[in-house]
């Protein structure tokens, strides 16, 4: 014959003891799910959804300096004793302005508006059609920015830049 075994039922303690254990266990395991969503949708969901954010100082606007223009007055002069011709210059906006023949003394003015910081591309160019001296200057502002003559049949052609 065999011994007999003995089977003890777990006392109450015992039994409250491991539900409370599979109760925290739950608990943590809830937690980590929380935490887990927690950090993918504050990496996910963008902040305005989020609501409102914490106030931050308001700097000035910055207004580019190129949005800035200044204004100048340009003269462009011809000087000579037999006038010119082929005459071409720049004007406003750099648009290529020509004229075949003027009498001298010649000269045209116009304001150009530019960004601010940027120095323009301003030209004048004319064939001297005789003997003697032609002479182109470009004024800015009331200030001569160029000036060149020339005598030289040889050399017809005279121009400024500035």
């Amino acid at each position: 014959m065999g011994v007999p075994t003995v089977i003890r039922s777990a006392s109450k303690d015992q039994r409250d003891c491991a539900a409370r254990a599979r109760s925290a266990g739950s608990v943590v395991v809830v937690l980590g799910v929380l935490a887990a969503a927690f950090a993918v949708t504050s990496s996910v969901v963008p902040r305005s959804a989020r609501g409102p954010a914490k106030e931050q100082p308001v700097a000035a606007p910055v207004v580019p300096a190129a949005a800035l223009a200044v204004s100048h007055t340009v003269v462009y002069e011809l000087l000579g004793e037999h006038g010119a011709r082929n005459v071409t210059y720049t004007a406003a906006g750099s648009a290529l302005t020509q004229r075949a023949e003027v009498t001298t003394p010649w000269s045209v003015s116009f304001t150009e508006s530019v960004p601010a910081g940027r120095t323009p591309f301003r030209s004048i160019a004319a064939r001297n059609p005789g003997p003697g001296e032609l002479r182109c200057r470009i004024v800015v502002d009331g200030a001569v920015v160029a000036e060149k003559a020339v005598e030289d049949p040889e050399q017809a052609f005279v121009s400024c830049a500035g």
